[in-house]
């Protein structure tokens, strides 16, 4: 059984990273370390020395400059202490098999710097984007999520449906072309959608979809299955009381259970 070591990244303005990391441990993470992004630069840490890593999110930069383009740019240009490109280590973790989550300013991070959604295999190329929502207002609500069961993510296996909170202004996607799109699509790297409660499938209509994005995208996964980035808050439902219909007797699957997956599958590598 592998020993799950996890590394939650903050800095530049992330609110998330506790519950990030309370979460992981509820989800059963061997080892949960909290580094800030200097602390990757300066040497301090490397991305390579654990199997999985969260991208929390809250307020990356401000959350005003164009959904994490900003990290994005000190990711792709920064080196380390030795001068190394810190997407160096980036893609050492990628190949030995680790697992990524991107959770909002997370998810906009992973997709500006290409890790999602990676559409034949082309890595670090950037294939779509995360635009204003359409009701152009910051939305915080919980919602709907159905899962794609044909999707090869390793987050959402044994799931069906999840309800927990999203809290962005800036969360539809948006592809760079339509073949893009439909590529994406047929190749099931979308993992989760926005999902209306009374018809239990993908929705457009607000405000069960949030923020406008096609065919009710909430979350894309790689062709490996191993990276997810998700506008949606798992993080945020780690308790029952946490759902907002606890006092009458609601709950529902945590947000957690998407996080124990991936954890699980990396337990079963050898």
């Amino acid at each position: 059984m592998a020993k799950v070591k996890t590394l939650v990244i903050t800095g530049h303005g992330t609110n998330c990273e506790h519950e990030s990391a309370y979460a992981a441990d509820q989800a059963g993470s061997s080892e949960t370390d909290i580094a800030y992004f200097f602390d990757i630069t300066a040497g301090r840490v490397r991305c390579d020395d654990y199997n999985f890593i969260i991208f929390p999110g809250g307020f990356l930069d401000g959350d005003d400059l164009g959904a994490a383009q900003a990290a994005a740019l000190r990711w792709r240009h920064g080196t380390d202490a030795n001068g190394v490109p810190l997407l160096d280590q980036l893609k050492a973790f990628k190949d030995k098999g680790g697992i990524m989550l991107g959770i909002c300013n997370g998810f906009q991070l992973l997709v500006k710097l290409g890790l999602l959604p990676a559409q034949g295999g082309a890595y670090f190329e950037r294939q779509a984007s995360l635009s204003h929502n359409d009701s152009a207002r910051y939305e915080d609500r919980w919602c709907w999520l159905k899962i794609n069961p044909k999707s090869p993510c390793v987050f959402t296996r044994n799931l069906d449906t999840l309800y927990i909170p999203v809290r962005h202004g800036e969360g539809k996607v948006v592809f760079k072309d339509q073949e893009t799109m439909d590529k994406v699509i047929a190749d099931n790297l979308v993992a989760l959608q926005y999902m209306h409660p009374e018809t239990g499938e993908p929705t457009m209509e607000y405000p069960w979809n949030p923020n406008g994005s096609p065919l009710g995208i909430a979350a894309l996964t790689d062709p490996s299955g191993r990276i997810l980035g998700m506008m949606p808050h798992p993080e945020a439902y780690n308790h029952p009381t946490n759902h907002p219909g606890w006092t009458r007797g609601e709950k529902g699957e945590l947000g957690t259970s998407l996080i124990k997956s991936g954890i699980d599958f990396l337990r079963e590598q050898k």
